[in-house]
């Protein structure tokens, strides 16, 4: 496979790359996903698309620092803390 020959040679030529490293755990979890296994660490997953979106679009990891802002907008409606939500009601 192309992409497995070409992440062996970029890991080969650095092995403290992390953004090689996301791609392998990223094809890894994929492929435990597509097999119909679930993630021990959905977040860690989560995390490493964010990662690499951000390094896709050339968005720099400073510009975190604009996520902030989110904590002053309103509360979406139906987002009480006491309500259920439609999972744990099947629950």
């Amino acid at each position: 496979n192309s992409i497995i020959i070409a992440l062996r040679e970029k890991a080969d030529a650095d092995q403290s790359d992390k953004t090689v490293k996301d791609l392998i755990w990223l094809l890894y979890d994929t492929s435990l996903l597509t097999s119909g296994f679930s993630l021990d660490e959905p977040a860690t997953f989560a995390s490493r698309i964010h990662r690499l979106v951000k390094l896709g679009l050339s968005i720099d990891d400073d510009a975190d620092e604009d996520d902030d802002d989110m904590d002053d907008l309103p509360a979406l409606d139906g987002d009480d803390e006491n309500e259920e939500s439609a999972m744990e009601q099947v629950d």
